[in-house]
């Protein structure tokens, strides 16, 4: 394990602070008669990351700040600047992990430099990509492959715009003797398969070539989205059809896992961990060969959750992870889980470990010993988790890999070592490969205190005793293979003068004191990592730790102390394990034993950079040497099946019931295992099973019927408060969690709360850890896990485990329960991030709220400001171009309740590092909406609104509103759902109380310049607005228009208006031709039009606004209460409509309004009367075609809603209701009807699933954003379940590039005639900025007014942004002509050939004059003789001129071709400028596994497409 030094943290390598270093050149040297020889330098910058070159005396380290980069050849006895490098550039220094001669220095650019030499020579080499500054990649900019040093990976960015940059990969086969090559972009981290020298997937060209990727689902998407792809062709096309090849592995059975957050390779493992929506809680896959997947089981009560849980050093043979278990996340405390030999399956091993807040874990091997670990752990485990004492730690150690534990002694008193967590020096905290010897810094008593009260300790038997070192807290270090025990009293003063060494393994100690005089504040201590060299080096500071004034290198050197090699009679033979009687102990099947120096031998080893070797050997096999098999478990001394038994190949074909065969007893010889089977029957015989045993256990057969469960509810109440507490997609359980609470619309008054596990067939009142009052539920917007119950006291209880078990958290301050917004802020990414807004009075009429952060559940507060309105979390790891825990305020200017004081739009990147910041002033409100916030600021002068966008939280830019678009006193906005990466902004244009309507702008890819969607959109009093995005599909939109927007004096006059490209082109619903029944309406219009369509009610006129028309998990389908007609009619007359394909097409499916629900993620719609007295529900299995009644009560009752989980996988829903004045829940269950799930099939037929795209009418090759989707559903006649969460969207195809893949440029404005026009007045940008931006651009273009949506997928086409002349960047001038020009070859074929050509036909017109030209009746003579010179020339001329004419398409088309091959050329050797390789593909993307790759996200409708609104793009307002 390495630790970062204080000065070393990985942020440090990108300070802006670029100083020159400069080195004293002055060298002291104490040369100690019979002592160490000490030599020091001292250096103007804190020497970071001291490196060895393995198996050599070379070392090389980078100034923290100065960022030059040092080598010295002789472990730190003389230095020099490393030659060959412009060390004002260096950003980082990177160690080759494999090869003991090569390490890089990275720049931020993409020229970077290299050695192969150890640091002796340097040359540069091209990365292409830029350096990343992700924070998530800090640290891995480069992968290594295993075996073969020269494959490298490199991780860099691509920022074809300021704020937006993307992660990309490149790659090297050739140790980066050529430029790199493009692997992959829209990436979180690659790796080789064989990253390392244990794992290997078994096959030789896969070790070689097998990458994994974690690749995110677009440049704005959550990690949730995440997906790992494997390609074993660096995820380029193998075959002329130009397919990537790469594929998605089945990590979950025969299914693919989407939420990848890492991967991590451990010994002879791959772990990778994945996240998904709703919940914190993770699952944990692993393999041994990239091809077999399993799901890691672990212990029910300790689920992993995000940022909880600790990959730890592990064996050959087991993966230890420590798991964080306490509820106090302010005093973190875990259980250490150990695995089978494959990874699956997990047990408890130690309980209730020490943690930090940083998830480090005091746990540590003993180096190259296997079976013995150290580990801390909370004695007063309890008393932590209740909030009333602090740890007291103990340390233990085991001796047989965690069976048992034991403490750690000097003689017969317990001592208590500082470990992982509290990290003072790098490398191992204990231990070294010098065998049996070990260190640590603790103290005597009954548990550990703290760092400045600990002293030295030291063992030579691997830990099993010790002994007292020298007082106070040490560095320390091992050489010459444990001869040579070096240790440096540790202080945060400059007040050490000497060092400590012992040469007896810890019995006696001597000083040497530094050189001058000098008094030191200590940083590091370490030598070689093989710990056999008799040199160590020293790093320090020249003052205190707190305040240092220069920084120093000290090499010590033992050499010369003793002259003689240690003889053969000098060594000893140690064995690592003994028992109790001193006798060798078996780990692994083998005693281990070491040959090692005596203590008291007067002589060094010195055999530098040579391991010791132990010798293993072979014990008689017993029962710890067998676990477990493959589909078993362990329940107490008996492994029993936890899975169909695996039966031989060739057996049980047969339908015998009673055939038998012989299989795994349930045990297997622990793979790794080197024990010596004796005679008699193994653990791991086999057993004779039945063939029975063998087949997966059917499902329950399924009842073929609906059921239901009916649950009244006591008590005077006539609403329900309900909340679902959604498990994620990897929860393999089984529970569906609703709190609720009944309460009385009128006075508020509400009753007990009450919890169901199971949609509500059982309900159960929680124990709460508290008797306060609740006045609110609220969920946990982001983890649907976790759920808090507001009192009207400083005490909140809570759940994180769907109301399991609750516990609470006591802000600072009351709530203010008269404001309708929750108190409690949430992070989209670390759940345990709160703000709370608190009521603080200075006197009863003097209140103000005041905004605290808690990054741990609420144990601890930090003030944020004072004089809130509210704060949020903007930040998130979906935001690449936001800091993640950025925080954004709206409060006062001043701390006072004063009228003239206006509120400011405040922010912090990283509090409480960074105090709150001004942003903008004279705010009104702000949203946040996807990755947009949009500012309303106040023009008090004029009594009007004015809106700012920003994407990074810190610019805001004004919104330019279309220059026909006049709204004389804009005073409301609202800002409407914008998940496709533009704003949907809606301006009030009529302020008329009772009919009051605006209209809908849409912004570019920034938020700052919108154009038109449509106008006289409805909304209420509130500002709400009839507005309805179809859920799980792109671009489909509902609104309703105001008819007679002319008129004040009659009611609002609605109709139903449709978009299916994202509100660039509009269109009415199509009425149906019939109604349920049957019967013809009164009008009737094939698509819909002004005299005749259906017409929905809308978002202003529902009850409930948290119900939707549509679900993600019911693709294309839609419903709505509303009629047939010119406009929409009274609720009352209303009737519900269906669609099944995204709006196209509808039909009526009830009289009347009904309420609807969606399960089985579409498979099952279940409908209820509302509001209506009824003893039935009616339920349709295949889209509405047909419809069951199933009858859920034998009276009369009224249904006020029906709900299932959102995901939409239930196949259960909740009826709410109330008979007379009581209150009830109705479960029904549909998992009767179809017991085995749904299965997928690449033939169609044979699926149980087919594919459907929706169809753009008004764009006929069905593509939008560039590209066209295809989803995935049941198909309508199959009697199966869907038994996992599909991924509807299954496929998509690129189109080519058109018109509307393109916005309007900076200072350009859409015309009437649908051109982007200069606006008059301002100058377009400097296109040369193109080449500032980026030094590697070759040219830049004209600016045509136009430029590409960023996020747009088409490839080819028609690219408007390139229409315009092309010139050279400044000093490319030579590359241009080279790249652009034309060469002599294609100017003769381009010209000579078609003027050839022409005079050809010209002359074959000449020779066929008379008979073909101008004869029009038979029998007459041309007037004109061929023959004559005033013809025949003309002829041959004018014939040359035509065909020429007719030539010139073939002279362009060769011009073209010759260019455009020339670039295409250049676009796949060269990246031809700056990440030309990420947007000059031509690649058609069309198979499943690869249509993510190079997507990016889905694009937004450009404001250039105003053309297309139709008449509202006129129409006054």
């Amino acid at each position: 394990m390495r630790a970062w030094g204080a000065f070393g943290a990985p942020a440090s390598l990108w300070s802006a602070i670029w100083l020159l270093t400069s080195l004293l050149w002055t060298a002291s040297t104490v040369y100690a008669k019979n002592g160490p020889t000490i030599v020091v330098k001292e250096f103007e910058n804190p020497p970071n990351s001291l490196n060895y070159f393995k198996g050599s005396n070379v070392v090389l380290f980078q100034e923290a700040y100065g960022h030059t980069v040092w080598r010295s050849t002789d472990e730190g006895t003389t230095w020099s600047k490393a030659e060959g490098i412009e060390h004002d550039k260096a950003a980082a220094l990177v160690m080759h992990e494999y090869d003991p001669n090569r390490a890089y220095v990275l720049t931020r650019g993409n020229v970077h430099w290299k050695t192969d030499d150890q640091g002796e020579t340097w040359k540069t080499f091209f990365t292409d990509a830029y350096t990343s500054n992700f924070m998530d990649a800090m640290g891995r900019w480069m992968s290594f492959h295993a075996d073969d040093p020269d494959r490298i990976l490199f991780t860099g960015m691509d920022c074809p715009f300021p704020d937006l940059c993307e992660e990309v990969v490149m790659y090297t086969t050739d140790g980066f003797e050529s430029d790199a090559k493009f692997l992959r972009g829209n990436t979180q981290g690659c790796w080789w398969a064989k990253s390392s020298p244990l794992f290997t997937t078994g096959q030789d060209d896969l070790d070689k070539q097998r990458i994994l990727c974690i690749v995110r689902g677009g440049i704005f998407s959550p990690q949730e989205d995440n997906r790992l792809l494997i390609s074993d062709n660096f995820f380029s096309a193998k075959d002329a059809d130009g397919v990537i090849q790469e594929f998605e592995p089945n990590l979950n059975g025969d299914s693919s896992v989407q939420g990848i957050v890492s991967i991590v390779e451990v010994k002879k493992y791959l772990l990778v961990a994945v996240t998904s929506r709703n919940t914190a809680e993770m699952a944990l896959f692993v393999t041994g060969d990239t091809l077999k997947w399993h799901r890691a089981v672990f212990p029910h009560d300790h689920p992993l959750l995000e940022a909880s849980y600790t990959v730890l050093e592990s064996t050959n043979y087991s993966i230890q992870i420590d798991v964080r278990t306490s509820r106090r996340l302010s005093n973190p405390m875990g259980t250490l889980l150990t695995s089978n030999s494959n990874g699956t399956y997990f047990t408890r091993n130690v309980e209730h470990t020490n943690r930090n807040l940083d998830s480090f874990v005091d746990f540590e091997k003993v180096s190259n010993i296997q079976g013995i670990f150290l580990v801390n752990q909370v004695d007063n485990w309890e008393e932590v988790e209740e909030g009333k004492a602090q740890k007291k730690v103990k340390t233990k150690i085991t001796f047989d890999d965690g069976r048992t534990f034991e403490s750690v002694k000097t003689g017969d008193e317990e001592i208590h070592l500082h470990s992982v967590t509290e990290m003072n020096n790098v490398g191992p905290v204990f231990s070294s490969p010098a065998p049996g010897l070990v260190m640590g810094n603790g103290n005597h008593g009954n548990h550990l205190k703290g760092y400045w009260e600990s002293r030295l300790y030291i063992s030579d038997d691997a830990g099993r005793t010790w002994i007292e070192g020298p007082k106070g807290p040490h560095k320390y270090e091992f050489g010459d293979q444990g001869s040579i025990l070096l240790a440096v009293r540790d202080s945060e003063e400059a007040d050490v003068k000497e060092i400590e060494y012992s040469l007896d393994h810890g019995k006696s100690w001597e000083t040497a004191e530094l050189p001058d005089g000098l008094s030191i504040s200590p940083w590091t201590l370490l030598t070689t990592q093989d710990s056999t060299s008799l040199k160590f080096l020293l790093t320090a500071r020249k003052g205190s730790r707190a305040s240092p004034t220069g920084f120093y290198v000290f090499s010590i050197d033992f050499e010369g102390l003793h002259e003689d090699t240690c003889k053969e009679s000098d060594m000893e033979d140690w064995f690592a394990l003994v028992d109790d009687d001193g006798k060798p102990s078996c780990v692994m099947g083998h005693t281990q034993k070491y040959r090692r120096r005596k203590k008291d031998a007067q002589c060094f080893i010195k055999k530098e950079f040579k391991d010791p070797v132990p010798e293993f050997s072979p014990c008689d096999c017993t029962d710890a040497d067998f676990e477990c098999d493959f589909n078993f478990v362990r329940d107490g001394d008996e492994c029993k099946p936890a899975g169909p038994i695996i039966a031989p190949e060739g057996v049980c074909k047969g339908d015998n019931p009673g055939a038998t065969f012989m299989g795994s007893s349930g045990w297997r010889l622990i793979p790794g295992n080197e024990c010596k089977r004796t005679g008699g029957d193994q653990k791991d015989k086999q057993k004779e099973w039945k063939c029975s045993d063998a087949h997966k256990s059917p499902n329950t057969p399924g009842s073929t019927e609906v059921e239901h469960t009916q649950t009244p509810f006591e008590g005077d109440f006539d609403r329900f408060d309900k909340h679902y507490l959604e498990r994620g997609e990897l929860d393999e359980g089984d529970s569906e969690t609703i709190i609720a609470r009944p309460y009385k619309a009128l006075t508020l008054k509400a009753g007990d709360i009450y919890i169901t596990h199971d949609h509500g067939k059982n309900w159960t009142k929680p124990k709460l850890p508290g008797n306060e009052g609740i006045y609110a539920i609220v969920t946990h917007p982001y983890v649907k896990d976790m759920a808090f119950l507001l009192t009207r006291e400083k005490k909140v209880f809570y759940t994180v485990d769907r109301g399991r078990t609750f516990d609470y958290f006591e802000p600072r301050d009351e709530p203010d329960t008269s404001l309708e917004r929750a108190p409690l802020s949430f992070h989209p990414d670390r759940p345990d991030w709160l703000i709370w807004h608190g009521k603080k009075c200075r006197s009863k009429n003097d209140c103000y709220l005041e905004a605290s952060l808690s990054t741990d559940r609420g144990d601890n507060w930090e003030t944020i400001k004072r004089h809130v309105v509210r704060c949020e979390f903007t930040g998130s790891s979906a935001y690449r171009f936001r800091n993640t825990t950025q925080i954004i305020c709206l409060a006062r200017a001043r701390e006072d309740n004063e009228d003239n004081n206006p509120l400011q739009l405040l922010y912090s990147d990283e509090f409480p590092k960074y105090k709150m910041s001004v942003a903008l002033e004279n705010v009104s409100n702000f949203a946040t909406m996807a990755e947009f916030i949009v500012v309303a600021t106040e023009n008090r002068t004029e009594g009007t609104l004015n809106a700012y966008a920003s994407l990074n939280g810190r610019d805001y830019a004004p919104a330019h509103f279309p220059y026909n678009f006049q709204v004389p006193h804009t005073n409301a906005y609202t800002v409407l759902d914008s998940s496709t990466h533009a704003v949907n902004l809606f301006v009030v244009t009529e302020e008329e109380e009772n009919h009051r309507y605006g209209s809908i702008l849409k912004s570019n890819s920034n938020g700052t310049s919108y154009v038109l969607s449509i106008a006289g959109v409805n909304c209420d009093k509130a500002y709400f607005v009839d507005f309805e995005k179809m859920l799980g599909l792109e671009g489909v939109v509902l609104v309703n228009t105001v008819e007679n927007k002319g008129s004040d004096s009659e009611p609002k006059r609605l109709q139903t208006r449709i978009s299916h490209n994202d509100g660039a082109e509009w269109g009415f619903l199509p009425p149906p031709e019939r109604d349920v029944e049957g019967k013809e309406f009164s009008c009737y219009s094939k698509t819909g039009d002004e005299s005749c369509a259906l017409h929905i009610h809308g978002y202003t006129e529902r009850a409930d606004h948290g119900k939707t028309y549509s679900s993600e998990s019911a693709v294309g389908i839609m419903f709505g209460v509303g009629n047939v007609g010119p406009i929409l009619g009274d609720p009352k007359d209303a009737d519900t409509y269906m669609t099944t394909d995204a709006g196209l097409s509808w039909k009526m499916v009830k009289k009347g309004i009904w309420t609807w629900s969606f399960g089985d993620q579409g498979s099952i719609v279940v409908l209820a009367q509302r509001n209506t007295r009824t003893k039935t529900i009616s339920y349709s299995l295949d889209r509405g075609d047909t419809w069951t009644e199933y009858p859920f009560s034998d009276t009369d009752v009224v249904i006020t809603d029906i709900t299932t989980l959102r995901s939409g996988s239930s196949r259960n829903f909740l009826l709410w209701g109330h008979q007379g004045d009581k209150l009830f829940t109705v479960n029904i269950d549909f998992s009767g009807l179809a017991s085995e799930p749904c299965k997928d099939d690449d033939d169609r037929d044979k699926s149980d699933y087919e594919l459907w795209s929706p169809e753009h009418p008004l764009q006929p090759n069905g593509c939008l954003f560039g590209h066209k989707n295809y989803y995935l559903r049941k198909k309508k006649d199959r009697k199966c379940y869907n038994g996992y969460k599909l991924r509807h969207l299954y496929n998509v195809e690129n189109c080519e590039c058109t018109r509307q893949d393109f916005e309007c440029d900076y200072n350009f404005e859409l015309d009437n005639h649908g051109h982007c026009t200069l606006v008059e007045g301002l100058q377009p940008l400097d296109p040369e900025q193109v080449c500032k931006e980026n030094p590697d651009e070759f040219e830049y273009y004209e600016p045509s007014g136009f430029r590409r949506i960023p996020l747009t997928t088409c490839k080819g086409g028609f690219e408007a942004d390139k229409v315009r002349t092309s010139h050279p960047c400044p000093g490319h001038e030579e590359e241009f002509e080279r790249k652009r020009g034309v060469s002599g070859v294609a100017l003769f074929f381009a010209i000579v050939l078609p003027i050839i050509f022409a005079s050809l036909v010209g002359w074959w017109v000449y020779r066929n004059w008379r008979g073909n030209f101008g004869q029009i009746r038979l029998g007459e003579q041309s007037g004109l003789d061929s023959d004559s010179p005033l013809v025949k020339y003309p002829v041959v001329a004018v014939s040359a001129v035509v065909a020429v004419i007719g030539a010139m398409p073939l002279l362009i088309g060769a011009l073209w071709r010759n260019v455009s091959s020339t670039i295409d050329r250049f676009k796949s050797r060269d990246s031809g400028g700056r990440y030309s390789w990420l947007r000059g593909s031509q690649r058609r993307y069309t198979t499943r596994d690869s249509f993510a790759r190079g997507r990016g996200d889905y694009a937004i409708v450009d404001e250039d497409e105003g053309e297309l609104l139709g008449d509202d793009s006129d129409e006054e307002v």
